[in-house]
């Protein structure tokens, strides 16, 4: 594949203006969060439990009613397409100015740049919860026309479980649209409950011993043309019927013939009529087991379970969601070679599976957090056959660097962290905050037993101080290696005192690591690195190593 694949850093509003053309992506997929308080968001608390100034610079003056909610509401209803400007009107009525309405005008805006870079063959697929799903799909009326629904799809996310004063809620919503009636659709089949084969398909051919199912060859109706005339005698006219053969039963066995009595003599020549014993009987198609293709799929999908704690695929983060779920829809929405947009990446399950199928991929997610997760995933999974790919987005200079520090601090903590390719501690529960802003797990003999490197990031003033307290949770955690990231240059005294610190020496690998390391954003993007026995590193809960031949089963 020649297109190189890409994960954009931002709010995917201002990317989706700014970078992807019009008709230019064949398939979407969207988890959007919904409610700042959602569990979603358990993945930007604090190690002591409480919000995480992220969390509230990510979501809050997104999904809750803002200046920017009331400036998105105008510009939709002044300068958006005319049906979606009176939706949104009415329901702003409706509902006021709330959290649910801030959520429906911000998901406005963006379905409508989804629409417009979606390509006339493709489709989108919106995830969401019941709370929020009936709104949605107005808007998607509005947006995509309510003509191009296709399904509401139900998939049973997890068990029923005790809930006070009414019925346990155990799903979620896939709200599937085309972008027009060309769109593209593999007609995706699952296994046929055997059951029902061995219910239906009880006669042996004579002739090759194979199990078939006498099927209709009439349909409903009088008809006054060919399809209504008598055939060998029989007459689908007497009961108010009409010749209708399955046409792809037809097609697929190459029958030919000018009229319908025609097909059927040829159909009976192959030996494809099954002929009833008793004299009134009406003529029926052989339909052959082993012609089956699969059973059509519902629009209620129970048959994917969520993922479990102990699941091998699980990565610790709160709305992950199934693999088989997201291969089940970009299998039956696009093809090999086709280009799969996800502008909530998130962990980056649509990512990975785009990935491993073949298909093109884009994801964009507003946390430096998910861009990390996103990559070691992908790594993780295709050790040896990864496509190309390229983030967009994040900093490349000390310039950049500065700039996502005055906008987010914690974004650019995170961003740090990822340039020594270490985990953002700040995700995991880990009590009150340590000193520790990410961390390295890394094994260098055959103990079994991890050693790490502990990463501090300091965007502002450092001193010697600084080196001194590292040095302090490096004893307190018993680390091998302390690591600390300087926005700024580091004094002598720093270097002295970091020095001071002594090595690491590796009973496995030859060479001596510096206990306390000091390095600059701008020696880390010229390219220096983090030194330790990087002989297997450990950070993020591993994705499952796979190939791209390892396909599975095929929805």
């Amino acid at each position: 594949m020649d297109r190189i694949n890409r994960l954009y850093f931002g709010d995917n509003l201002r990317i989706l203006r700014e970078y992807l053309p019009d008709a230019s992506v064949d398939l979407i997929y969207l988890d959007p969060p919904f409610n700042s308080s959602a569990t979603y968001n358990v993945l930007f608390k604090e190690k002591s439990g409480e919000e995480s100034a992220a969390q509230i610079m990510a979501f809050e003056d997104t999904w809750q009613w803002s200046k920017d909610a009331e400036g998105v509401y105008r510009e939709i209803v002044e300068n958006g397409p005319r049906k979606l400007a009176d939706l949104i009107q009415a329901l702003l009525a409706f509902l006021g100015r709330n959290d649910m309405m801030a959520y429906l005008v911000m998901m406005a805006i963006r379905l409508v740049q989804l629409h417009r870079v979606l390509k006339p063959t493709g489709s989108i697929y919106l995830h969401c919860d019941p709370t929020a799903s009936h709104y949605l799909k107005l808007v998607l009326d509005a947006i995509f026309g309510n003509q191009n629904f296709l399904n509401e799809i139900v998939w049973k996310r997890t068990h029923a479980h005790g809930s006070s004063r009414r019925f346990g809620p155990v799903h979620d919503v896939i709200l599937f649209y085309a972008r027009g009636d060309k769109y593209c659709w593999t007609d995706p089949r699952g296994e046929h409950d055997p059951d029902y084969v061995k219910k239906h398909f009880r006669q042996v051919d004579s002739a090759s011993s194979r199990l078939f199912a006498p099927i209709t060859l009439t349909g409903s109706g009088v008809r006054h043309g060919e399809s209504g005339k008598p055939w060998r005698g029989v007459n689908p006219t007497k009961v108010r019927r009409h010749w209708a053969l399955p046409g792809a039963i037809i097609e697929s066995i190459g029958v030919e013939g000018v009229t319908v009595q025609d097909k059927l003599d040829a159909l009976d020549a192959a030996g494809r009529i099954y002929w009833p014993g008793k004299e009134d009987g009406t003529p029926r198609l052989k339909w052959f087991a082993d012609e089956l293709k699969g059973a059509a799929l519902p629009d209620m999908w129970s048959d994917i379970p969520p993922i479990s704690s102990h699941a091998i695929e699980r990565l610790g983060y709160p709305t992950q969601k199934p693999e088989a779920l997201l291969e089940r829809i970009i299998k039956a929405s696009s093809n090999e070679g086709d280009l799969v947009l996800d502008p909530f990446c998130g962990c980056g399950t649509a990512v990975a599976v785009a990935e491993r199928v073949k298909r093109g991929w884009i994801g964009i997610d507003i946390t430096y957090l998910a861009i990390n997760l996103v990559q070691r995933r992908l790594r993780d999974t295709f050790p040896k056959d990864l496509s190309p790919y390229e983030i967009v987005g994040a900093p490349t200079d000390v310039q950049g660097a500065e700039a996502l520090k005055e906008i987010s601090p914690h974004q650019f903590e995170w961003w740090a962290v990822d340039l020594v390719n270490a985990l953002p501690a700040n995700d995991h529960k880990r009590g009150a905050d340590t000193g520790i802003d990410g961390y390295i797990n890394f094994f260098d003999d055959k103990t079994g037993k991890a050693k790490q490197v502990i990463v501090q990031v300091k965007s502002g003033y450092v001193g010697v101080n600084h080196v001194r307290d590292l040095k302090g949770v490096l004893e307190r955690e018993r680390a091998a290696i302390g690591a600390l990231i300087c926005l700024r240059e580091p004094t002598r005294p720093m270097l002295t005192e970091a020095a001071a610190a002594g090595f690491y020496e590796s009973k496995e690998f030859p060479g001596r690591y510096p206990r306390v390391q000091i390095l600059t954003i701008a020696e880390l993007l010229g390219g220096k690195n983090l030194e330790y026995p990087a002989h297997r590193v450990e950070t993020f809960a591993k994705a499952e190593r796979k190939t791209k031949s390892e396909q599975g089963e095929m929805f």
